[in-house]
């Protein structure tokens, strides 16, 4: 069973519909999602926050937080995940999990953390967390990793 699947049907188990936000990802875990039949039971949509700004307009980051700490911070991956909630709404009523991913996936890093930082964050109707990871690698395993953390807690946090 890959990560997905097991994502998958942990939130179907919940009855839970998904939001998912990405940055260094850039729609990765959405595909990853998406590439399983029947995805569109759980899956309401998803939003590529590539840059800073969008972070703020689109899923509701803080701007303070953004201009303090930039996008590549604990509080701002849980922000992005409770804001795609909202962003991916149906009839009124926000997804039940949001997850989301921010990083830096180099070569270079913008603010001086090491490149391979990665904060992910998943926030369900009972409960939120937030984990950082520092994965080695070019920039297509660093991504590669964030996926398949985010699926892991996914699965993880649909269970509890």
């Amino acid at each position: 069973m890959t990560a997905a699947v097991e994502a998958l049907a942990a939130l179907r188990a919940r009855g839970w519909s998904l939001g998912v936000a990405e940055s260094l990802t850039g729609g990765a875990l959405a595909a990853e999602i998406v590439s399983v039949p029947g995805a569109s039971t759980v899956l309401w949509g998803a939003v590529v926050a590539y840059a800073t700004p969008v972070k703020h307009t689109l899923l509701g980051v803080d701007d303070e937080l953004l201009r303090a700490h930039g996008p590549v911070h604990a509080e701002v991956a849980l922000q992005m995940a409770d804001g795609v909630r909202r962003a991916v709404q149906v009839h009124g009523s926000a997804a039940d999990v949001g997850v989301s991913t921010t990083g830096i996936a180099g070569p270079d890093s913008p603010d001086g953390q090491p490149v391979g930082t990665v904060h992910i964050a998943v926030v369900t109707p009972t409960s939120s967390t937030q984990e950082v990871f520092v994965f080695e690698g070019d920039r297509t395993s660093i991504r590669a990793g964030a996926v398949h953390a985010a699926l892991a807690m996914l699965t993880r946090m649909s269970r509890e």
